[in-house]
């Protein structure tokens, strides 16, 4: 099994993969580690800021990555947000069925409501070495377009719009 974790910025992918690899054993795999891994090694002249470029240039491993893992019966935990809306595309039906998707994304009213929690946790699980300036309207904006998007394209989104903890913990059941 491929679970499959994507959302916005700060919408706690990490926390997720986190604790799916505690409660399934399942390694995983942060697609930011592999991003750092080849922007530090040279292998790509793109930096953590070209959001867009990095995911038409990472997708394709990844989904081959992903592919390998299910072809040698493998489970394994794939988190991050360099992955397309349209990313369906890319699997025909004998691997579908073996992917779990799961596009996290938060309510501007739970943003509203909860800004500084939300910053409070940002190097929760992965210590940010570079704090980015994440304003409430960054993260509504970033969220609305992780919802418009994938749901344009037939996907659920998981909005979490009151209690944060309650959500992630339907997701491990």
């Amino acid at each position: 099994m491929i679970i499959l974790i994507t959302g916005a910025s700060h919408i706690g992918k990490t926390l997720l993969a986190q604790r799916m690899l505690e409660k399934y054993n399942y390694p995983y795999l942060s697609i930011d580690h592999l991003k750092m891994g080849l922007i530090r090694s040279g292998n790509t002249g793109l930096t953590p800021e070209d959001d867009d470029a990095l995911t038409t240039y990472l997708w394709p491993i990844v989904r081959e990555i992903i592919k390998t893992a299910i072809e040698n019966r493998q489970n394994l935990i794939v988190e991050g947000c360099y992955i397309p809306f349209c990313w369906r595309q890319d699997f025909d039906e004998r691997y579908l069925p073996s992917i779990r998707f799961i596009c996290l994304a938060m309510s501007e009213r739970y943003i509203e409501s909860h800004f500084d929690e939300i910053i409070g946790h940002e190097s929760e699980i992965e210590s940010r070495l570079v704090y980015a300036d994440c304003s409430m309207d960054d993260l509504k904006a970033g969220n609305k377009s992780i919802i418009d998007g994938f749901q344009r394209v037939g996907e659920q989104v998981v909005l979490i719009d009151s209690d944060y903890e309650q959500t992630i913990e339907k997701l491990l059941d």
